[in-house]
């Protein structure tokens, strides 16, 4: 087709009319012209077809490598997954079990036998091994432990379980990395992964441990009963004999029986105490009246060992707190007063509603005119096994922080050596 308005002058020749040869000549440079263009534009299309070719044929090539590459390296990660000390069970998005490696098989004992197509979810795991995979984990946690049996012995497993997941703007990938490895994940559906861990041995050997632990407190907790019991049942049978051969002074001779016994009664207490701790209660009760029977309980402790118990209660100092916890810490008290105080002093019990630090508490204290206690031994007292005289395993003291500590109270002490102490215990008051 040539330019427009040579056609307008080629439909001037029509029949009928002249053409003449300077018109012809013109229409015909220009049909040269145009063809001559036609012929560019061609050769520069053919170029840029043949630049394409090479782009194509550069990017197949780079994608044949990459495919290669992928392959490579999916070969090399099913090495490492099946080499790994661990199971490794990956599910994709519709529970089906997309991948298990060999030492899963193992830890949940699939044999050979049990083919991919019976072990498709992890409900068929748990019909085939007797294990619950799905089974809530504990609360703040994403890990917990199964329980299995194998071979006529138990074996533990640690599960833990992770949803797969892809952050585009890690710092250490690259954007359009991480972008290929979340659009591989979509497309293969995977959304979560499964560690087992084999933990019978640690399981065992934290077994093992916690027996050793029981029979070493148990052994101690044996040599401080041993200790504690041996003088106040060779007293008993001492005064016991006595009151045999004495009858006219039998009143004097069942008083330290009885301080015998209440003492082997607060070493057995002690000890339990300070090994359990645990099922204790509290009440509301009245301190006075507790305080008032604990004193007259301890009383022949007192006169057992010549010192003079005097007792200073006021009414009305009612606490939430548990009675026979609140006479053991009295009993601990008094008792360690009177072992470091002379035949000839004396012991003071005073109870004082609302005499606390502050407002709303109670104030219980126990004072003695021993000999007092040094200044590096007042920060250890409460520990236990420290005995400031070396001759008692340390217990009471300690017990009656505890149990101070459990009624919501704080207990301190005021001493100076060769002056006596005075134990200061707060409680809340009701």
């Amino acid at each position: 087709m040539l330019p427009g308005s040579h056609q307008n002058q080629i439909e001037a020749t029509a029949p009928g009319s002249l053409c003449g040869p300077e018109v012809l000549a013109a229409a015909f440079s220009e049909f040269i012209a145009a063809s001559a263009q036609l012929e560019r534009s061609y050769r520069e299309l053919q170029g840029e077809v043949g630049q394409l070719g090479s782009e194509l044929a550069e990017r197949n090539a780079a994608l044949t490598r990459s495919l290669a590459e992928n392959h490579q390296m999916r070969g090399a990660l099913q090495q490492i997954l099946d080499s790994m000390p661990c199971g490794v069970l990956v599910l994709d998005r519709s529970g089906r079990i997309f991948t298990i490696n060999p030492e899963a098989r193992r830890l949940l004992q699939l044999g050979a036998e049990i083919g991919p197509e019976r072990v498709r979810s992890l409900q068929d795991l748990a019909t085939i091994c007797k294990v619950d995979l799905e089974a809530p984990a504990d609360a703040g946690s994403s890990d917990r432990e199964i329980c299995m049996a194998s071979e006529g012995r138990r074996r533990w497993l640690a599960v833990s379980r992770r949803i797969l997941s892809c952050s585009a703007g890690s710092a250490s990938t690259p954007e359009r990395v991480a972008g290929m490895e979340r659009a591989g994940r979509e497309r293969a559906g995977l959304e979560s992964i499964w560690i087992l861990r084999d933990i019978t041995a640690g399981k065992e050997a934290e077994q093992e441990r916690e027996a050793a632990r029981n029979a070493m407190a148990l052994a101690e907790v044996a040599g401080i009963l041993a200790h504690e019991m041996r003088n106040p049942l060779a007293s008993m049978e001492l005064f016991a004999g006595l009151l045999a051969e004495e009858p006219a002074q039998s009143e004097i001779w069942v008083s330290h029986l009885r301080a015998g016994i209440r003492l082997l009664s607060a070493t057995v207490n002690n000890v339990l105490s300070l090994q359990s701790g645990s099922g204790w209660q509290k009440l509301a009760l009245d301190l006075s009246a507790c305080i008032r029977d604990g004193a007259a309980f301890v009383r022949p402790i007192a006169e057992q060992a010549g010192v003079l118990l005097g007792v200073d209660i006021e009414d009305g100092a009612r606490i939430e707190g548990n009675e026979n916890l609140l006479r053991q810490i009295l009993l601990n008290l008094v008792c360690n007063a009177i072992r470091h105080t002379p035949a000839g002093g004396s012991v003071e019990v005073r109870v004082r509603p609302g005499a606390g630090s502050a407002e709303g508490r109670v104030l219980l204290e126990v004072s003695d005119t021993g000999c007092g206690i040094s200044v590096e031994q007042r920060e250890r007292v409460f520990e236990a096994g420290f005995s400031a005289s070396g001759d008692t395993p340390g217990l009471g003291l300690a017990v009656c922080r505890r149990l101070a500590a459990f009624h919501g109270g704080e207990i301190r002490i005021q001493s100076q050596e060769g002056c006596g102490s005075t134990f200061q215990l707060e409680f809340p008051a009701i």
